[in-house]
């Protein structure tokens, strides 16, 4: 393996809650860009929340929130939604800005494609990302997604 060796990739728990928040709260004029949702996420109860709501979106089996390990919290990724009928999974993800730059979320999000095809047995992959955002741009092309378009 690469210098990612050490990544883990876990479900989401409720024990995650403070440092999830920390990551958020330490990252915010820089993820602020990118995530709707940020402002949103003002204290721990919010990300205890969406917590809360990842835990049961997995139950009902239409989501799965993974948070990525490196001897600590760094960032998450996972299906925001699973469409059964249509056997698509729309992928989200982000890290904290100290871990960005390292090929983390590009080795991530390739072992979490290989999972969705070979496991979950997924037809199709969306990654919906802000156009101005390059790095998250970057690692859909590196792992040879097809770019259909823009959402307006």
């Amino acid at each position: 393996m690469d210098k990612n060796e050490s990544l883990e990739i876990r479900l989401i728990d409720l024990k995650d809650s403070e440092r999830v928040f920390y990551l958020i709260d330490n990252s915010r004029e820089h993820l602020r860009k990118w995530l709707p949702w940020l402002d949103e996420t003002v204290e721990v109860k919010n990300t205890e929340e969406y917590i809360k709501l990842s835990i049961k979106a997995k139950e009902q089996n239409l989501g799965l929130q993974l948070v990525i390990m490196n001897s600590e919290i760094v960032g998450i990724v996972g299906f925001n939604l699973i469409d059964w009928p249509n056997k698509t999974g729309y992928v989200g993800y982000w890290l904290g800005e100290e871990y960005q730059g390292n090929g983390i979320m590009l080795h991530v999000v390739k072992s979490l494609v290989t999972y969705a095809f070979d496991e979950r047995k997924l037809n199709r992959i969306d990654i919906r990302i802000a156009v101005e955002n390059m790095k998250s741009r970057a690692i859909p092309e590196q792992l040879g997604f097809i770019n259909k378009g823009r959402i307006r």
